[in-house]
């Protein structure tokens, strides 16, 4: 597949890497019309650090809104990265600071993001899952955080 055609899905998709998988998901809400609200569970395995897979768990909005894809998610989310395999980086070491995975959470601009930090003097990498729009609170991201160590076997 030619690089131009990647790179223009991945301005659409909105998020560097696609690699979600679902794990699972649990209803927290009945509807009486449309689905469930729910609680899902979905698999990242990280692009660039191979060995790591990040558990991202978040609210999705059920109803007829939601079942129909026009509602917006609540800012309510967890993540949990672990080593699944001996960790090591692909290519030429990581930057500072860099969006892994993305997700839209509205039909519209809202996004669920995951950010990669590299801790060089504890060599650690910190994942950091975040939501692009804030509202009600006071312009401070809701956000989660995690970490695995670069050495981790």
């Amino acid at each position: 597949m030619p690089g131009w055609i990647v790179a223009i899905g991945l301005l659409v998709l909105g998020g560097p890497a696609l690699a979600q998988t679902r794990i699972g998901e649990v209803d927290t809400t009945f509807r009486l019309m449309g689905r469930n609200d729910r609680v899902v569970v979905d698999r990242y395995d990280d692009p660039r650090v191979e060995g790591v897979s990040c558990y991202v768990s978040r609210a999705e909005t059920g109803g007829v809104a939601g079942s129909l894809g026009l509602a917006t998610d609540p800012n309510r989310f967890s993540i949990a990265c672990r080593a699944t395999g001996p960790v090591s980086v692909r290519g030429s070491g990581l930057p500072k600071n860099e969006v892994v995975f993305g997700e839209k959470m509205s039909p519209f601009f809202k996004e669920v993001r995951v950010s990669r930090l590299f801790d060089a003097d504890k060599r650690v990498i910190v994942y950091l899952v975040w939501s692009t729009i804030s509202l009600g609170t006071g312009g401070a991201a809701f956000n989660s955080v995690t970490a695995v160590p670069l050495d981790a076997r």
